[in-house]
Parts: C-alpha cells; structure tokens; sequence
C-alpha cells in the first residue's frame, strides 16, 4: 500500500495520522495503528471481462435469429450453397416445436459437421480477398452456431462416397453427443424448442398464423430465385408448397 500524511481539519488534538491507498482501490486514515476511516475509490479497476462462450452465442443469435422464419432462411440457404437440387422444409407449431430441412447437397464429414457449429467457421471464404468474389448465399459463419445457441439441434450428413454419416446432436450450444449413422447423401438438420433457454425471446413470438406467414415468405423469396431446385413446404401434415424444378416462369407461376 501507498501512504501519505493527513492531518485532520475537524480535530484540535495533535494525532499522529496518514492516509493510506490500498491495492483494492480502498482508503483509510489511519491514526495511532488504527483505522478511523475506511471509504471506496469512485475509480474500479479490472471490470471488464470476457464473456462466457454461450453467453456470446445467444447474444449474437438475437442479431442472426429473431424467429422461426430466420431458421428455415438460414438452413435453407446453407442448402442451396451445398448444391442440393431438393430440399425438404418441415414445420411443426409455425416453427416454434419444430423446424426440419432435409437437402440432397454435398453433406458434411464428422470433422466439418462439428466445426460447422462453431462461430466464424465457414467453407466460403479463406482470406478477405474473397470477399470481393463471393458466389455463395451466405459466409459469415454465424448462422449454425446461432441457431445451436438457442435450440435443441440435431444433424444427420453424409458425404456422397462415404459409407456412413455422423449424427451430431446438440443444446443451448453444447455437444450432447456424436455417433456414426447411416442415411443418403445430404444433410438432414432438426431444430426443436426454439429460445426454449431464452423465455424472453421466446414470450415475443408472434401467433401461429403471423409465423406461418413470416415462413412462407422466407421460402418463396429463395424459391423463386432457384427455380432449378425442387422445393416442399410442409407445416404438421399440410402440404403447403411442391414445386418442381423448372423454367422460371413456371416457378412464379406455382407460387
């Protein structure tokens, strides 16, 4: 500690005192080997701090998904840059019980599928100069690890050549398990229980209907982009979309 003397203003009596400065940001005045006066410095130190790993994922989940609809965008997406020529949309409760979105595209390893979760992890960029060159609907590498974030996320993918895929399972941004599994070449991703460990984002959901509409034009932006995908659009056992690969024109026209 640091000291410096300190004569009291209030006091006619000669006592010896100092003021001392503690490591803690602390004070006090000390006469006679004791302390008459202890108060706290208005400065802090050491106050910032990193924050935990899932804290900084459901934070960034708020930017990347604010509803079901930003899911079914996100996943599909990541569908078409895979180079899937059907992709499969399902919904349960509007999206809020569940989201499936089962595509035909390249599919992942067990290495990629995994670090595909992580944030910043991406397939699309390597430098900043591809930036300037980007032919992909997405590159960030923020939407997987936001969605695990905030739901109950399971992965089903298998490379074309391989004989088996892997299952990756995951919650609230944590691994609860990976095993081999067999299927087709692909990804099939399940998200489940939406903002379930975010009750407040999860409370500001709108109705079904409203949901439901919100989704439907996330898909029919993308579809009509890609009229040389097949697309379906399920909500519980309602078939609300089939369309077939095609022209354009013949697109706009099924929508």
């Amino acid at each position: 500690s640091l000291s410096t003397s300190y004569t009291p203003h209030h006091t006619s009596s000669k006592i010896a005192c100092k003021r001392i400065f503690f490591r803690a940001g602390c004070s006090g005045i000390v006469a006679d080997g004791s302390v008459l006066l202890f108060s706290i410095c208005t400065r802090m130190s050491d106050i910032i701090q990193l924050l935990p790993d899932s804290v900084a994922n459901q934070i960034a989940a708020g930017e990347v998904i604010q509803r079901p609809a930003s899911v079914i965008k996100e996943l599909v997406e990541n569908a078409v840059d895979a180079g899937a020529e059907t992709i499969d949309v399902l919904v349960v409760d509007a999206g809020k019980t569940k989201i499936q979105v089962i595509d035909d595209g390249k599919g992942m390893s067990d290495t990629d599928a995994r670090l595909a979760f992580e944030r910043h992890a991406t397939s699309k960029i390597r430098q900043a100069d591809d930036l300037f060159a980007l032919q992909t609907m997405g590159f960030r590498g923020e939407a997987l690890a936001s969605i695990a974030a905030v739901a109950q996320v399971e992965l089903r993918t298998k490379l074309e050549h391989e004989e088996i895929g892997t299952h990756l399972s995951i919650a609230g941004g944590k691994v609860i398990a990976q095993e081999p599994c067999s299927g087709v070449r692909g990804s099939n991703f399940s998200v489940e229980n939406l903002f379930y460990n975010v009750p407040a984002r999860r409370k500001f959901l709108k109705s079904n209907t409203t949901e439901l509409n919100n989704i439907i034009t996330a898909f029919e932006r993308i579809a009509l982009v890609y009229p040389d995908i097949n697309f379906t659009l399920r909500n519980g056992t309602t078939l609300l979309f089939d369309l077939r690969a095609g022209v354009p024109r013949q697109r706009i026209i099924d929508i």
